[in-house]
């Protein structure tokens, strides 16, 4: 059975990356809020091919650099950082976004989609949508 050795929290440099990302996605006030929760949030773990599925992203290829050398450090024993998520809502189509770690997350599945990986989840801020 493969194991996976897990940092107790995410990187420092995770935070800015995971920001850098939501940029795309939301106004800066909204990606503020975002990795302020995620800062606070406590970790929770939960199975790499659940994160892809909820996410709605494909499986990047084990042979993509940043995936490979993942699964090369999963292979040695190294430590991997928890990723960072902000939930989705089913109730109105919106589906979790990795903000960070969406390589690290491929790399497990590779590995065994069945790993639990820590990652922190933080609500999407913002008013509630209506939903019919």
């Amino acid at each position: 059975m493969i194991s996976v050795t897990w940092k107790d929290e995410p990187e420092e440099h995770d935070y800015p990356a995971a920001a850098d990302y939501l940029e795309l996605l939301a106004a800066p006030e909204v990606v503020d809020a975002v990795i302020a929760d995620l800062r606070t949030a406590p970790i929770v773990h939960k199975k790499a091919k659940d994160i892809l599925r909820a996410a709605r992203l494909e499986l990047v290829s084990a042979e993509n650099p940043y995936v490979r050398r993942d699964l090369i450090k999963i292979n040695n024993g190294k430590t991997l950082s928890p990723i960072l998520l902000v939930r989705g809502d089913f109730r109105s189509n919106v589906p979790l976004v990795i903000a960070d770690g969406y390589h690290r997350v491929c790399a497990v599945h590779w590995a065994d989609e069945n790993i639990a990986i820590p990652a922190k989840i933080a609500p999407m801020p913002g008013p509630p949508q209506r939903h019919r």
